[in-house]
């Protein structure tokens, strides 16, 4: 694959970032892909290793090697082909996505892995920008019906599969737009939302109807959970009115962290900070956009049949209630959403962002001869913890103060792991300054109220209880109800919510028709 001496004459490349301070200023994607020559040079870094782990390394086993040849020898329309076999939505996880195939690389064991996610990052903007990404409506309807239930990743993975194996497929979603964590957790800088009205006028150009502001159960959710719905429809409706319903929301359910203070005025949920600012972030642009001036999307809006109007309404967009400008804020939790919350932070222009975490700090490197070529436990630093955050590690928060119902500090103390324990370091305790604290500790399970409204079965973590191989996979304990993504295996990365909409829409096929051709 690539080149047979490429891996010793290339080094890796990296993708190239805009300057901070010009970053900072606004909401726009910046990361640039590779130009043509940097991604052929990439994908001749390919080794002919024989077994290519990073296909397994991939949840969605992409055909990487195939793809990186591609690419090398100038291929680029076959590459994208290749691209799409296995994975629907390529223009999302080459942004976000934190790349375990290249933790697999066989290069990775002594060397700097190949950049496999910017390979793909080239590829799909690419085939966007020569309009190669278009509709592929089924030839022959099945007469059958299909209901999908969550408009994230495995949804829309799911909905697509089955539009084109001829299925009618309708999404419901209980926001005012489509697309789940992926339109209203992850921020615009990261992932430009137009590549997702994008991507939606595919799939409705393919036949895929969207039901949006309807809530599908009995009980609403909580106000710790997003929700525009202004319609509930009952799972018995759903039942009633298609052949197959396919349950694939998101694990929307936050952790909490109910220690003394948790009601003062400044604790929130990192979603309840996040939501809101997408929200405001989109409509700014849309408004720039119709005006012809100011902050329009940095992305521009790749070639597709078909049209999104249907799902790329305005309706619901307000400004964020939560404003960090000149505030000191306190991002709890180390992972993807708290570094979020850090980057949206900056943009507000909060005086100061500490992030902190429990756990102990990560190595700087791995050990690769006893991780590889898995996914390896080190310190990882993203793009907003570069535009200006301090971070700590082995903290515990006890308590939330404040003067008159309002946050002014948090008291935490060090932690130490000890036989599998975590114990307080005597004398260690402190205070941190804190106008904000924003928790990002994680999801854990799926809302309860859709899964106990469908008298879904669930596991012990809350999630709906499904199989994923054999007969009846991905079915759950109720007639013509299937689960995937989130919903089933609880909080992910969105290339495993796209494996497992695939997965499910194969076995739904199945279940329809008796057998499928759709690929696992």
């Amino acid at each position: 694959m690539g080149k047979p001496t490429g891996f010793m004459e290339f080094k890796r490349l990296n993708e190239s970032y805009a300057p901070v301070e010009q970053r900072k200023g606004n909401y726009r994607e910046f990361v640039a892909h590779l130009t043509d020559a940097e991604a052929q040079q990439q994908g001749a870094r390919c080794m002919d290793c024989g077994i290519p782990f990073c296909n397994n390394g991939c949840p969605v086993n992409n055909i990487i090697p195939d793809w990186n040849d591609l690419v090398y020898r100038g291929k680029w329309q076959q590459a994208l082909e290749v691209l799409h076999s296995t994975n629907n939505f390529p223009e999302v996880t080459s942004r976000i996505c934190p790349a375990p195939c290249e933790a697999a690389c066989t290069l990775n064991i002594n060397n700097d892995a190949v950049g496999i996610k910017s390979i793909e990052h080239a590829i799909i903007d690419k085939g966007g920008e020569n309009g190669w990404v278009l509709p592929q409506p089924a030839q022959k309807k099945t007469g059958k019906k299909v209901a999908v239930v969550g408009s994230g990743p495995a949804g829309l993975a799911a909905a697509q599969q089955l539009a084109r194996a001829g299925h009618a497929v309708t999404v419901f979603e209980k926001n005012s737009r489509i697309g789940g964590l992926m339109r209203y957790g992850i921020p615009d800088f990261k992932l430009d939302k137009h590549l997702i009205d994008w991507r939606m006028a595919q799939l409705a150009a393919e036949g895929v109807k969207f039901q949006t502001n309807t809530f599908v159960g009995k009980e609403a959710p909580g106000k710790e959970v997003a929700n525009d719905a202004r319609k509930t429809v009952s799972p018995q409706q759903l039942q009633k009115d298609f052949d197959a319903v396919i349950l694939s929301g998101g694990s929307e359910q936050p952790r909490d962290l109910p220690v003394l203070g948790r009601q003062l005025k400044g604790v929130h949920f990192a979603l309840e900070f996040l939501i809101p600012q997408n929200k405001e972030v989109e409509a700014m642009t849309r408004r720039s956009e119709a005006s012809g001036v100011g902050m329009a999307s940095s992305h521009p809006l790749p070639q597709t049949a078909g049209s999104a109007s249907n799902v790329s309404r305005v309706e619901g967009d307000t400004k964020n209630p939560i404003n960090v400008a000149g505030k000191h804020v306190v991002v709890i939790g180390g992972g993807d959403t708290g570094s979020d919350c850090v980057g949206t932070s900056n943009r507000q222009g909060a005086a100061s962002i500490t992030q902190i975490e429990v756990m102990p700090r990560a190595p700087e490197q791995e050990n690769k001869a006893l991780t590889w070529p898995y996914w390896p436990m080190k310190l990882r630093t993203s793009s907003s913890h570069d535009e200006g955050c301090e971070r700590d590690w082995a903290i515990a928060t006890q308590a939330f103060n404040g003067e008159k119902g309002v946050l002014k500090s948090i008291s935490a103390v060090r932690v130490e792991f000890k036989d599998g324990k975590m114990v307080e370091v005597a004398g260690s305790e402190f205070e941190l300054q804190a106008d904000y604290v924003f928790l990002a500790m994680g999801f854990i399970h799926p809302l309860a109220q859709v899964l106990d409204a469908f008298g879904v079965e669930k596991d012990g973590r809350g999630n709906a209880k499904a199989t994923t191989d054999g007969a009846n996979c991905y079915h759950t304990n109720v007639e013509k109800v299937f689960a995937a993504g989130d919903m089933r295996r609880g909080q992910s990365l969105v290339v495993w919510a796209i494996r497992e909409g695939r997965q499910c829409a194969r076995a739904v096929d199945e279940f329809l028709m008796g057998s499928s051709v759709l690929p696992r």
